[in-house]
């Protein structure tokens, strides 16, 4: 038998237009390509299953192989082959309605896969790296004769019968001048890792060199020797695939190590397994997050069917949880899928508020049985859980029972413990409770310190999350302040009835102030005189903790830009009831007074982190003379 003829479609220009646009992509044919392979065999397995194949199945490995001198890269399976009949109903035919609509259409694609996904082209991608492609293929059914189809590229083929004796099919891509980089083992093996390593069939590329045990040696050591085996590339059972009551500790452990080598050791994992009204797989760790290259390089894996379709993966998994690591698996998602169709699907939504429901469960099941063991973990665990609470309303919900507040004494509460605890001794005189927090132990300590020494309580926040996190807590709980420690005179912060009053005239509080602004000349210092304790600082400077606040999340890119721009702008509050205001106001040597006010505003600063350079050095010289 040979036959000639034209392949079903409407334009001439197709396989240029899939040469040219899926240009960028075109390691990609590899996948497709395997993957029409494992579908091959795993219908056989179905069919054998069924009863409607008798004959034995024998070795089902997929090979692939490449020919550096021939120029070409070969996919052979073992598998259900094809009669001649279906190589034209299959091949030949293109899923799309008409080559008319593909030229249509194509320009709003943004990648090979959404163009693949939506026209149907994944054997077609072949040609984006191939001149000429040959298909050499023998059908399982008893009596079918081995048929051989070629197309160059052009809409012509050629089908005739073929010499091949053993079952399955053998696609041969003869590689254009172009694409002459996969001519390669190590690129090859390359895509084979990142897009085949967990198919369910097992593929072998090439052979490996390993060791086997031989004997003994004279002193009864065991000896090895070097033997050649198939380099079989893929694990075609991962953990995620297998029942969790099947799984131990050590196998999500050693699943995580085969997804990331490098990283270290989860802290715990989700196992998701679900078949309606969805079908989805996975297991999610929660890694211990070490800096930002980490959450650049370790994603988390999308695939279909065992099939690797990317790491993008923020339309299925809710941006809070793109933290996690691991791997997800879903046959309801396409397997060349695209942006426009994982924002449109019904069953993408579905997907993410099912990881949600399943993350925030696990997180309560863990505070529940071993809180001692969940605050341990908080460091790590708690920016998972504010940042889902920022931004998840359905995961706050949940949450709202095992988020944890840690004070700087390193205490944790839950949202009704804190309240319960403080509600009495932090309510100012306009029935506000106030949650003190500091950002930086160690800056802000003698603000931390001033607090306790009134039997306040300072929360900790240092969390990159944490500046939106506040400003959640506020807009989430009644009646309730967070003020940073350090953004203004205790008695300010927590204002009571019986607030300390100014030992000072008026007369004196204007002349404190103007010497103070005089010391001081810097145009973003303002200067107030308060009426503080004896035993308080002589000098504070802070920064109003609004404008803080705005700050900090511009920094962090909160959408504060406009005051990430602004100048710093500082308070300094002169307690007028310190013994050295006191003194400098008794003071007759002008220079003294001077020279005290400077001293006393330089020590808030440095208390603050403030003071640097040349103002630092001026101090230090004025310490000293001033001790002398």
């Amino acid at each position: 038998m040979q036959e000639k003829g034209n392949i079903s479609i409407h334009t001439e220009n197709i396989f240029p237009v899939i040469k040219k646009f899926l240009y960028s992509d075109n390691e990609i044919f590899l996948r497709e390509l395997v993957s029409n392979a494992v579908d091959a065999t795993q219908k056989l397995k179905r069919l054998s299953s069924l009863g409607q194949f008798t004959g034995d199945l024998g070795d089902t490995t997929i090979e692939i192989s490449f020919d550096e001198q021939a120029k070409t890269i070969t996919i052979s399976d073992k598998g259900i082959g094809m009669t001649a009949e279906e190589v034209k109903k299959y091949i030949n035919q293109i899923a799309f309605s008409g080559a008319t609509e593909f030229v249509e259409k194509f320009k709003e694609a943004k990648d090979a896969n959404e163009i693949i996904g939506r026209f149907g082209l994944g054997f077609y991608s072949a040609f984006m790296v191939a001149d000429k492609v040959e298909i050499q293929t023998l059908s399982y059914q008893e009596g079918a004769q081995a048929a051989k189809w070629i197309c160059d590229g052009s809409t012509s083929y050629e089908i005739s019968d073929s010499d091949k004796t053993t079952r399955g099919t053998d696609v041969i891509l003869y590689i254009n001048k172009e694409s002459e980089e996969f001519l390669n083992k190590a690129r090859l093996e390359e895509i084979l890792a990142k897009y085949c390593r967990f198919l369910p069939v097992p593929i072998k590329f090439g052979t490996k060199t390993t060791s086997e045990p031989d004997g003994e040696d004279e002193e009864g050591k065991p000896k090895y020797k070097s033997v050649e085996v198939d380099n079989i590339i893929n694990n075609t059972n991962p953990a995620w695939t297998k029942a969790p009551a099947d799984l131990k500790d050590e196998d999500y452990l050693a699943f995580y190590r085969e997804l990331y080598p490098f990283a270290e050791e989860p802290l715990f994992w989700i196992h998701l397994n679900v078949d309606y009204p969805f079908n989805l797989t996975g297991i999610l760790y929660f890694p211990k997050i070490k800096n930002d290259f980490d959450l650049q390089r370790n994603k988390i894996k999308l695939f279909s069917r065992q099939v690797f379709i990317t790491d993008e993966v923020k339309d299925i998994v809710p941006e809070f949880l793109m933290l996690l690591h691991g791997v997800i698996d879903s046959p309801d998602i396409p397997l060349n899928v695209s942006r426009s169709f994982l924002q449109a699907d019904s069953n993408v939504k579905r997907i993410s508020n099912y990881i949600t429901k399943k993350v925030a469960d696990k997180l309560g099941e863990l505070f529940k049985t071993d809180r001692k063991a969940f605050e341990e973990k908080w460091k790590d665990i708690g920016l998972f859980v504010k940042y889902g609470m920022v931004s998840e309303d359905k995961f706050a919900e949940k949450a709202s029972d095992f988020v944890l507040l840690q004070t700087v004494d390193h205490e944790f509460f839950t949202l009704k413990e804190y309240a319960e605890k403080v509600k009495d001794i932090q309510k100012d005189k306009h029935d506000h409770v106030i949650y003190l927090y500091a950002s930086d132990m160690t800056k802000q300590d003698s603000f931390i310190t001033t607090a306790k020494d009134k039997g306040y309580d300072v929360l900790l926040f240092d969390s990159p999350i944490d500046g939106h996190f506040v400003s959640y807590l506020e807009q989430k709980t009644e009646k309730t302040q967070l003020k940073r420690v350090d953004s203004d005179v205790l008695n300010k912060l927590i204002q009571k009835e019986d607030d300390k009053q100014l030992a000072l005239s008026e007369e004196e509080s204007g002349a404190i102030k103007t010497l103070f602004e005089k010391a001081i000349q810097k145009e973003n210092m303002k200067v107030e005189v308060a009426a503080l304790g004896e035993d308080e600082m002589p000098v504070t400077v802070t920064m109003d903790e609004f404008m803080r606040r705005m700050k900090d999340m511009a920094q962090q890119g909160g959408g504060m830009g406009f005051y990430g721009a602004l100048p710093d702008n500082y308070k300094v509050s002169v307690n007028g009831n310190h013994p050295l205001i006191k003194r400098i106001l008794t003071s007759t040597d002008e220079a003294e007074k001077e020279n005290l006010a400077k001293q006393a505003f330089d020590l808030a600063l440095l208390s603050n982190g403030l003071l640097t350079g040349a103002e630092l050095t001026q101090f230090v010289k004025r310490s000293v003379s001033l001790i002398d």
